[in-house]
């Protein structure tokens, strides 16, 4: 079987062989009545982790993303966005399938809303305007290529919300990745939002789950809305387990995914066609612009692919994320096939 390189996503990555032991061991109950132990575990020390009163295992962080948009809204409400949001462009519009509600998108700086636009973007609801009931972020932000937000932009975010008495939801699918990179601590982005989501799934290498955090009476209500949904699972501390040693041993390890995604960024930057700046590649996801006089860019990721190396196209590129099962070889790999590519 020939062996590739993929690079499509931190979500490829396989669970470790602690992971499959300690699946196969999980002590288990049944999690919609309320007695898996091991989801109870999960879902407990992810609390304290987060420093927010409850937990909840969620099969996604799509399903997470939509239960907390549709507890803090109710129909004909609009929730402020960050313009190349996951939530807003990749989640299959549940903004207005689930919850009936208007996304308003704000243009950012690398994911950094200007807190002003966001307060004149504010509406109080009358016969033609809708209310505004939410603020939604996102950190590390997937779109502008894993950039980390700033801890002050946030706050002063947080500000605003305060201010105009809205909630906000905190897309944190890699907010490790944001914690490492930063060296803030993941208690302190989760202070930002009134609800969290993080996955286990991505850099964490799970197999399947989210988390979602926030108070005892969101977290109730949200329960609610996922088994509504069809995400209440029965002996779900099979996959809980994993969870737990993605939180326990996995953490730590994101720092190589970093180190990686910056070695691959200087090693392709130079090459012709490649739009691409490695000072902004902050945690494990390389974006670039590609203009190229004789290929496209679906031609160069084909070509790529012949010789073993994986990767998703973007508008105007494409996109390489680094994760658990890249090591050095796979970025010497992708670099001497670009070279192999564009400089022949």
């Amino acid at each position: 079987m020939r062996k590739y390189s993929d690079f499509r996503s931190d979500t490829v990555t396989r669970p470790t062989k602690r992971m499959r032991k300690a699946m196969a061991e999980a002590v288990v109950g049944d999690d919609v009545l309320g007695d898996d132990p091991t989801v109870q575990k999960l879902e407990s020390m992810t609390a304290e982790m987060m420093g927010k009163e409850a937990s909840l295992y969620v099969p996604s962080g799509t399903m997470g993303n939509s239960i907390a948009v549709k507890v803090w809204t109710t129909e004909l409400d609009e929730v402020i966005v960050e313009s190349k949001s996951h939530i807003y462009n990749m989640e299959s519009t549940h903004m207005t399938f689930i919850s009936r509600i208007t996304p308003r998108p704000i243009i950012s700086n690398r994911g950094a809303m200007d807190p002003k636009e966001i307060e004149r973007n504010i509406k109080i609801p009358s016969v033609n305007f809708p209310r505004t009931s939410l603020i939604c972020v996102e950190n590390t932000h997937n779109a502008w290529s894993g950039a980390v937000v700033p801890i002050e932009n946030l706050r002063a975010v947080r500000e605003v919300a305060d201010k105009h008495n809205l909630k906000i939801h905190f897309d944190g699918a890699r907010v490790f990745n944001a914690s490492v990179a930063s060296g803030i601590h993941v208690k302190e982005y989760a202070k930002i939002g009134d609800s969290m989501m993080f996955c286990l799934s991505k850099g964490l290498s799970s197999p399947v789950g989210s988390m979602l955090v926030g108070s005892r009476n969101f977290i109730e209500y949200a329960r609610r809305i996922r088994k509504a949904l069809g995400g209440g699972m029965r002996q779900a501390g099979i996959l809980a387990a994993a969870g737990i040693i993605s939180l326990t041993e996995m953490v730590d390890r994101l720092k190589e995914d970093h180190v990686r995604a910056k070695n691959l960024a200087i090693g392709i930057a130079g090459f012709p066609g490649i739009d691409l700046d490695p000072e902004n590649i902050e945690t494990d996801i390389v974006i670039f612009g590609f203009n190229h006089p004789t290929l496209s860019t679906q031609e160069l990721l084909s070509q790529l692919e012949d010789r073993g190396i994986l990767a998703l196209p973007v508008a105007g590129g494409s996109r390489f994320v680094t994760n658990k099962d890249i090591d050095d070889e796979d970025v010497d790999r992708a670099i001497a096939a670009f070279r192999a590519i564009l400089l022949k």
